[in-house]
């Protein structure tokens, strides 16, 4: 088992700033493919950026420019820095790791909260 403990959501105004963090139990292998996705009020879970080997990155449309998804394996920590937040980025965020042998562990999550 696997847990993910994410902090760093909070109330920000729109055109604001912040990173997410997301610590890990146990030491973050490079072939461990790991993102962030979020639940906004009334929708499903989208994925908003993911992270592989390699640092190879992928965003959603909506986060492109805004949002930079990183990882310090040395850490165990994955971030998410997010600028120029939208009231729309309002959500519940999770971390999630995939490891190459099935393992799919996701946080509790962390609320973000943009207002206009």
């Amino acid at each position: 088992q696997v847990q993910l403990v994410e902090s760093g959501g909070g109330l920000v105004q729109a055109g604001g700033s912040l990173r997410l963090s997301c610590v890990a139990s146990r030491r973050m292998f490079s072939n461990d493919r790991m993102g962030w996705y979020r639940r906004a009020p009334g929708k499903q879970r989208e994925l908003v950026a993911g992270i592989t080997s390699g640092d190879i990155t992928n965003y959603t449309d909506s986060v492109k420019g805004r949002f930079t998804i990183s990882r310090d394996d040395a850490k165990n920590t994955l971030y998410l820095q997010m600028s120029s937040l939208k009231p729309e980025d309002t959500a519940l965020y999770y971390c999630n790791l995939l490891t190459p042998y099935g393992g799919n562990y996701w946080g509790q999550g962390t609320q973000v909260i943009v207002s206009s």
